[in-house]
């Protein structure tokens, strides 16, 4: 078995072993993080900070945007006015530690992580404006827990701006721990052998030498790991080692830019520096080209085993041999139409996926995996797995009208039937080809454009070879084993392949909509399922044209609903803080109701509610009548929780409490609705 035959396999020992580092957000341990404002009034046209601060638990760290390895650095988006802006965030200078891919470049303690905001010149004075943030991050230690939080400032505008005199100290730490920029430094890069050479000359005399270099961008090593720092003349000459290849030895595109970080006793920012000469991707070499070239032959070979396939492989040739009166020459030119007619379906398939990939490529998208960043991105594969998987398990069949490998076009007589025969086999073949075709896309995304479209050839001709070899020699159709179950077995066997794909898509899934999301998903799958099976159920030719439009209205039914469980949901703006007996009673002495949610992660009706129950005139209502929402979370077990529901007289969840300065709880009904919890709002 080649090398890409198994990638499947490799997927999911890779998300098995991942799943000893990263987590999923957890209530313990968590980092306090806050959002400040370094002003307390706005002014039209005055650009002012915010701050994320994080103070981490103890022997935990966060991220520089460029980790040095696979974890995430904080990030932020914003929801704003109209005409207002957010700028990037201003990183400080990270430490350095010892990673599992070379240096990390973490943040202990409580960093600080500072945002401009603009303020257009046309906003009127009075009033206020309201700017939310989502912030996501990450901490580790041992393991990795992924963290997030909303936060919402409402800032007077006034006719000029006036600070925040609680905030200064905060603000004027977080700039000194930022790098400084020097506008009268050179700055200049090149490629060098898998390697950028940055040369930085200062504006002045060398005096100390810095420490290190840390790069924004990923696959490029700080000069701490692996690389160095030497003089050259009146500069620094700094060498960066960049990835050149994946974990699956395939090429990694290179960017054509650096920038980042020389740390030392007075740090400096590197501003987006051009490498210069930066080449195309680089061609693999020969030898590694044709084994790639090999095992897309053989994924092309394989599909000739599939059930959709296979069993009309000797039909197709006896069919040729009765279109040409038995002719030998005429047979094996309707083999070669038939290839022709296989090489050009994918032709079109791989300038589809070639297409594709040119459009998301960018200077700094330079590496695979960054296209799994992208939520719909994974969800959009993880539909793809899962209905192939279905489909190649039996649960229903793609193209079943088609499995005679022509239709109506195939009895065409002559060459265009022949033409078409094998346009249709590259059709129906497809959808048996999960495993293999998943391959070919994860081998062919890192090829330059000759191989890239070499690969899909190499997996075309695989294809097509049985057909053509037999249209040469039609006898050889007497030693072909006959179909029989093994077929059914080897196409369910390779099912679970792409289930186990599906499955750990669904983690990164997760991680990316957080867990608490994650129980929408769940169902999603599960009605898509039910759509499949009731599509391979009812939606045959045999059944009645009833049962049929019956079916096929109920697949689309579930298959939408599945859909809309699926889809990333839209985030909340409600922030969340952590309960506590103390926190309750502090914000009730100050006049501040409070809501409770008692909740847990195996609580199925808990995770209704909240998909359900905060809709954004919900949350409107509780920002405008001070409510503090508080969150209970007894996933795991606590005894504080348990003797604050049994104060309440109840025992199992979700209780969702309402609890005003001076006034008994209101316990709203478990199955919480938006109406619920307005007029209780409302009642405050």
């Amino acid at each position: 078995m080649s090398r890409f035959a198994i990638l499947p396999f490799v997927l999911v020992f890779a998300a098995s072993s991942a799943k000893a580092q990263f987590a999923f957000p957890s209530a313990s341990p968590a980092s306090i993080a806050e959002l400040k404002a370094e002003v307390k009034t706005i002014a039209p046209g005055k650009a002012f900070n915010v701050a994320l601060k994080l103070e981490h638990p103890d022997g935990w760290h966060s991220y520089y945007q460029n980790s040095g390895g696979v974890e995430e650095g904080p990030a932020i988006r914003w929801t704003l006015p109209d005409g207002f802006s957010a700028g990037p965030i201003q990183w400080p200078v990270p430490e350095a530690k010892d990673g599992f891919f070379g240096k990390s470049h973490i943040y202990n303690g409580s960093p600080v992580f500072l945002t401009e905001i603009t303020v257009p010149a046309t906003l009127a004075s009075g009033g206020a404006v309201t700017l939310t943030a989502d912030a996501t991050w990450q901490i580790c230690k041992e393991a990795c827990i992924n963290e997030r939080k909303s936060f919402t400032l409402v800032l007077p505008v006034g006719p000029q701006a006036e600070l925040d005199p609680a905030n200064a100290a905060l603000f004027e730490n977080a700039r000194a721990s930022l790098p400084a920029q020097q506008t009268n430094w050179k700055f200049t890069a090149s490629p060098d052998d898998g390697a950028v050479l940055l040369r930085v000359q200062p504006d002045g005399a060398l005096e100390i030498d810095p420490l290190d270099f840390i790069p924004d961008q990923r696959f490029v090593q700080s000069a701490s790991s692996g690389g160095s720092i030497v003089r050259d003349g009146d500069a620094w000459l700094i060498r960066l080692p960049r990835a050149t290849k994946d974990a699956f030895d395939n090429e990694i595109p290179q960017g054509d830019a650096i920038s980042g970080i020389l740390t030392g006793p007075a740090p400096v920012i590197v501003p987006h520096t051009v490498i210069s000469n930066a080449v195309a991707m680089p061609a693999p070499p020969l030898g590694k080209f044709l084994k790639i070239l090999g095992g897309m032959f053989l994924g092309g070979l394989i599909l000739n085993l599939m059930p959709c396939v296979f069993p009309v492989i000797g039909l197709k040739i006896m069919g040729f041999v009765q279109q040409s009166g038995a002719a030998r020459g005429k047979v094996a030119v309707h083999g070669l139409i038939f290839t022709v007619g296989v090489f050009a379906s994918f032709a079109v398939l791989s300038g589809i996926l070639f297409a594709l990939r040119s459009a998301a490529s960018s200077p700094d998208q330079i590496g695979w995996g960054y296209q799994l960043q992208n939520p719909w991105v994974v969800l959009t594969l993880m539909l793809l797995m899962f209905v192939l998987a279905l489909n190649m398990y039996g649960v229903f069949e793609i193209g079943t009208s088609a499995t005679s490998v022509g239709g109506s076009l195939q009895s065409k007589q002559g060459f265009a039937g022949s033409f078409f025969s094998g346009v249709l086999a590259t059709v129906v073949a497809t959808p048996c080809s999960g495993p293999f075709l998943g391959t070919a896309i994860g081998v062919a995304v890192a090829l330059p454009a000759a191989g890239f479209f070499a690969a899909f050839g190499a997996m075309a001709l695989g294809l097509a070879l049985p057909y053509l070899v037999l249209s040469v020699f039609p006898k050889l159709i007497d030693f072909l084993p006959r179909p029989g179950p093994w077929m059914e077995s080897f196409k369910q066997a390779m099912s679970f392949l792409l289930f186990a794909t599906a499955g750990y898509l669904l983690w990164v899934y997760a991680g990316q909509i957080g867990l608490e999301n994650l129980l929408g998903p769940v169902f999603g799958l599960s009605a898509i399922a039910v759509a499949a099976w009731i599509h391979g159920r009812w939606n045959l030719p045999h059944r009645t044209r009833q049962a049929r439009y019956t079916a096929l209205v109920l697949t689309l039914t579930f298959a939408a609903a599945g859909f809309l469980l699926i889809k990333p949901p839209k985030p909340s703006t409600l922030t969340w803080e952590t309960w506590s007996e103390q926190r309750v009673a502090e914000l009730l002495e100050n006049n501040t109701p409070v809501f409770l949610d008692f909740t847990a992660q195996w609580c199925a009706t808990c995770q209704v509610n909240k998909r359900r129950a905060y809709t954004p005139e919900v949350i409107a209502l509780m920002k405008k009548k001070g409510v503090v929402a508080l969150r209970a979370d007894k996933t795991n077990p606590n005894p504080a929780i348990e003797a604050a529901l049994g104060k309440l007289g109840r025992t199992a969840i979700p209780v969702n409490v309402l609890q005003a300065p001076g006034k008994d709880p209101v316990i709203l009904p478990e199955l919480l609705s938006p109406t619920d919890l307005i007029r209780a709002l409302e009642n405050l």
